[in-house]
């Protein structure tokens, strides 16, 4: 039996999402009507993609690596402790990769050419293998989501076919997130002249497939704590302890090929050149990645529900900075050798706070709504 959360629809925080949500659409709308030009975004020839490639589509696929990451754990591994945080992984992992399709949507020069990957294969193309997993995984994460809504109208033939398939699902499920988390990866190996030594690699994608998944652990427990108590329903302490050992395992091998590009590839001091670049790799590293495994050694922090909260916080926002290093800060010597700048729009910011708004909106609606929590947790 499967519960839903309670609580008012409309509050305080509900309003605040509303407004934010309708700026972002009112911004978006404008975009649409004059195009990519200023004041949408500060982008041009030299710079093409900005802040909504960066954050909306490589950060919020990050953050949906969850989902893969949990659903394998419960459907194919049989781990029942993590199953009461299956359904809001898998949610989660949704949203984000919608968020993502909408921050696409809005970067292409033609909006409503999104739909020509899914007809016009072009198989050598990487750009187009990235396009080709945001829809076979947002198609997958879908039918992985709609149990709770099959419940929720009573439609007990349907649920009871998709919990058929729902091993199947989860196998294809973990095999796109896996490929789709690298291939963003790969999609920067063809910008060598222009991204700096401290990121690119021959093993970018890797890079971003083994970030992807730390990630995706401290979203997933991140969300977890916070609907716990948004909703007011109890998280076994074990799942965010197994989460807390899953995230430093992944950060301590993700540190170890971190340095071993700096070593091997861009060497020590492009790390301490006072650039903007190496002030940006600094940040990364120091706040998302050596800081957070510091205090995932200290047995008084991974035991503590509220300490991992902030570990969480630290990993998601190192990601954060690491994709956004990779596709506008790395590049910043090329940017400047050619007279030109980049700094977001108002515009940018703006829509890119409705998005996820939009993602946060929906997931209340979900845990209000839907029976999106297991009963008795």
């Amino acid at each position: 039996m499967e519960s839903q959360a309670t609580g008012k629809t409309l509050n305080g925080n509900t309003l605040v999402l509303l407004i934010l949500m309708a700026a972002g659409a009112a911004a978006m709308l404008y975009r649409l009507i004059t195009g990519l030009g200023q004041p949408v975004t500060n982008l041009n020839d030299i710079v093409p993609w900005g802040f909504w490639l960066g954050f909306d589509v490589l950060g919020g696929v990050a953050m949906a690596a969850g989902g893969f990451i949990i659903a394998c754990a419960v459907y194919l591994f049989n781990w029942e402790t993590y199953k009461p945080i299956a359904r809001p992984a898998i949610l989660t992992a949704f949203l984000g990769y919608l968020m993502a399709v909408v921050a696409l949507f809005l970067d292409i020069g033609h909006p409503f050419r999104l739909w020509h990957p899914a007809v016009m294969w072009q198989i050598h193309s990487v750009m187009w293998v990235v396009a080709i997993h945001v829809i076979f995984y947002t198609t997958t994460l879908a039918i992985e989501s709609s149990p709770m809504l099959f419940e929720r109208l009573r439609w007990d033939k349907a649920r009871a076919t998709v919990q058929k398939i729902m091993v199947a699902a989860v196998i294809f499920g973990v095999m796109l997130s896996t490929l789709h988390q690298s291939s963003l990866g790969a999609v920067f190996l063809i910008a060598k002249a222009k991204l700096s030594p401290l990121w690119f690699s021959g093993a970018l994608p890797y890079h971003f497939l083994v970030s992807a998944i730390a990630m995706g652990m401290a979203m997933v427990s991140l969300e977890s704590y916070l609907s716990g108590r948004a909703f007011n329903h109890r998280i076994n302490p074990e799942i965010f302890r197994g989460l807390g050992r899953g995230v430093m395992i992944v950060l301590g091998f993700y540190l170890l090929l971190k340095l071993y590009q700096l070593v091997a590839q861009a060497g020590i001091g492009a790390a301490f050149d006072g650039s903007l670049s190496a002030n940006m790799y600094l940040l990364e590293m120091g706040l998302g990645v050596i800081l957070p495994l510091a205090l995932l050694a200290l047995k008084q922090v991974r035991e503590n529900t509220r300490r991992m909260v902030g570990v969480n916080i630290l990993v998601i926002v190192g990601v954060l900075v690491n994709r956004l290093n990779v596709s506008i800060f790395g590049m910043n010597e090329y940017i400047a050798e050619r007279g030109v700048a980049y700094f977001p729009a108002l515009l940018e910011f703006v829509i890119t706070l409705g998005v996820v708004s939009l993602g946060i909106f929906l997931f209340k609606m979900a845990a209000q709504h839907l029976p999106l929590f297991s009963e008795g947790h």
